[in-house]
Formats: C-alpha cells, structure tokens, sequence
C-alpha cells in the first residue's frame, strides 16, 4: 500500500506592495497574502499551516457545524487555530502577528464550538501585528513555540520579544 505522502506547506511569501506605491484604490487596505493559519492539536501536540483554514475548510472544520455555546460541545477535541502574519525587516523576514482562537471540534456528533466575530478580530488584529498568545495553555504554547522555531529558526530570531515572552520561551 503507497504511503500519502504530506505536502510541505511554508508560510505565505512575502510579496511586494500589492498596490504597488501608487496610493490609489485599495491603498492602505489590509491584504492577506502575508498570513498562514496554522491548526494546533492539542491531544496530537502537532502545529500544521492549513491554508484551507483562512476560510473556514480546513480538515478540523470540514463537516462541522459550529455552535457559538461551548456547553453544547462537552466532548469537543480542543484545538487552537493561529493566524500567523510574516513581515520583513531589515534584519530579514519575521513573525510579525500572532493571534490564537479557541476551537473544539467533535467528530462524532459533527458538531464544534468558535466564535466566528473572534477568529475575524484576532485575523485582522494579527495582520496589524499584534501578538495574542497569553490566553493559551502551556501545553499549546510550547507547541506552537516549536513549530515556529522548527519552521524557521532566523524568523523566529527576528521576531519581537513579546512573542517569546508570551510563548514561554527563549
């Protein structure tokens, strides 16, 4: 039987003014191209960048019908869905915003518990280069730490030190 063999998925690339400096329409709007949402099982304590996450339809979400009461999920798979915004700086590219939102995820009754108006704020706070870790358990945090060492140790040198306060981490 073949092996599946994962795709190696990196952060988005960072592209050039997508206005391109002519300060016209469009200019000084938010773009998404520089953000990756990256799923964090917990139980797995595995970090992965899910592209299909920016809209909803990663793995976790597909099939999911979510509910705004976590009560209603008392047997919700918690997991963590993190909206990573890379930058560049003089010193190279960086992890510039990082935001966490809560997600509980039941399989079997199909059903999961996130607040939308939540995912959307922490999105648009993350492009605006916010760091929102604090809230998350250990456990998570030195999960998402890891992957975003292992990522791209440069990246995460570049990055603000908040983030690695708040992740715990050297």
């Amino acid at each position: 039987m073949e092996e599946k063999k994962k795709k190696d998925i990196g952060f988005n690339i960072i592209k050039n003014d997508p206005t391109d400096g002519h300060g016209g329409f469009g200019s000084g709007s938010l773009t998404l191209d520089h953000v990756s949402p990256v799923i964090i099982d917990v139980d797995a304590g595995e970090a992965t960048i899910e592209v299909g996450a920016m809209h909803a339809r990663s793995p976790v979400e597909k099939g999911i019908k979510f509910l705004k009461s976590k009560e209603e999920v008392p047997n919700g798979k918690p997991y963590w869905l993190i909206w990573v915004t890379v930058d560049r700086k003089v010193e190279g590219p960086y992890y510039a915003g990082v935001t966490a939102c809560e997600m509980t995820v039941d399989r079997e009754i199909r059903r999961g518990y996130k607040l939308l108006p939540e995912h959307v704020n922490r999105l648009d706070k993350s492009i605006k280069k916010h760091i929102i870790v604090d809230h998350m358990d250990d456990k998570s945090k030195k999960i998402l730490a890891d992957f975003l060492k292992n990522h791209n140790l440069d990246m995460w040198e570049h990055s603000d030190k908040q983030l690695k306060t708040d992740l715990q981490a050297d």
